[in-house]
């Protein structure tokens, strides 16, 4: 699906008299250098992007990964174009959950086609506040991609802060006086975390690239913005180790309680044993009816055995509590 086509011509948007799908009229409106093209696609079919792909000049390896999807961020020189592949990430605070989408760039001379797969994967952000800044829009196709890649990086910057808080939650339960199971919680953050820098380790290298001058397609005036990205990658990564750093400190420490835990439960379930079995040994032997038993034949020899159990079972009761097994 075509979600939005235009030509822009001096850092502004130009009208043409062309229907979105007629991919050869809006190129032809390419007159001067700096004009360039840019065209949105979501959840394109193999057929509609075939028809793009023989407008534009994509090579077919790059177009069968943007049909496929599911690609690792990368950045790969073709002939005449570029392609790049980026991760998208939302989080659904429900479920402890980061969802993933993907973007697919194809940067040519004159044009930028952007292929969307995802529901957090939207550009209408970007291509507004693009349009805001025509001297941004003069520096070309690049601009594009810059604006595409600081809009899904700033995705992750938002990811991070909120697994922060869910980080932080874990910790406080963890360390809390109340018995908690975090275990479960503990391995699903981390395995978001995981979806994390599935996203973002891989694009860190296509980033350097752009921004040191390794491919000739961004201009020179474009770099400073590529790695202001760069950074801002930089800084989810270093965010995400953290946390991951965090969460296996979180679960060591949790399963380190629960060890003290069962041992607390071990010295209370002891402790309450011996309260009963040494009062059940006293009345096993003054069960067994023995004939020379002195205490038989003892008028206070009854009350005698319950005073006998009582003051055991009180030494041990003090004996306990002092030495914190009760």
């Amino acid at each position: 699906m075509i979600v939005d086509s235009a030509l822009y011509r001096g850092g502004t948007r130009v009208d043409l008299d062309c229907a979105p799908h007629e991919f050869d009229k809006l190129r032809a409106g390419v007159e001067s250098p700096g004009d360039f093209v840019w065209l949105g696609l979501y959840r394109p079919s193999e057929h509609e992007l075939s028809e793009v792909a023989e407008a534009f000049g994509l090579h077919p390896l790059a177009v069968e990964d943007a049909v496929q999807a599911h690609q690792r961020p990368k950045l790969e020189k073709y002939a005449d174009s570029l392609f790049l592949v980026l991760k998208t990430l939302w989080y659904v605070d429900e479920d402890d959950a980061v969802e993933t989408g993907e973007i697919n760039i194809f940067l040519g001379r004159d044009f930028v086609v952007t292929v969307r797969h995802g529901r957090g994967s939207q550009l209408r952000s970007a291509r507004s506040q693009l349009e805001a800044q025509p001297e941004l829009l003069t520096h070309g196709p690049g601009s594009v991609m810059y604006a595409v890649c600081d809009t899904v990086v700033d995705g992750y910057l938002d990811v991070v802060r909120e697994l922060e808080i869910d980080v932080d939650e874990v910790e406080t339960s963890v360390f809390s006086p109340e018995r908690t199971k975090d275990s479960a919680r503990i391995y699903t953050l981390k395995r978001e975390l995981a979806e994390v820098r599935r996203a973002v380790q891989p694009l860190r290298e296509p980033m350097r690239r752009l921004s040191s001058g390794e491919v000739p397609a961004v201009p020179a005036e474009a770099r400073p913005f590529f790695r202001d990205v760069l950074d801002h990658l930089t800084q989810a990564n270093e965010v995400g180790d953290s946390l991951e750093t965090l969460l296996s400190s979180a679960f060591e420490a949790h399963l380190a309680q629960i060890s003290v835990q069962q041992n607390d439960d071990m010295r209370k379930i002891s402790a309450g044993a011996a309260l009963v079995v040494v009062p059940t040994l006293i009345a096993g032997i003054y069960g067994m009816n023995f004939e020379h038993m002195p205490e038989l034949g003892w008028t206070l020899g009854y009350p005698f055995a319950l005073l006998l159990m009582g003051a055991v079972a009180g030494g041990l009761w003090v004996l306990f509590k002092r030495s914190g097994w009760l």
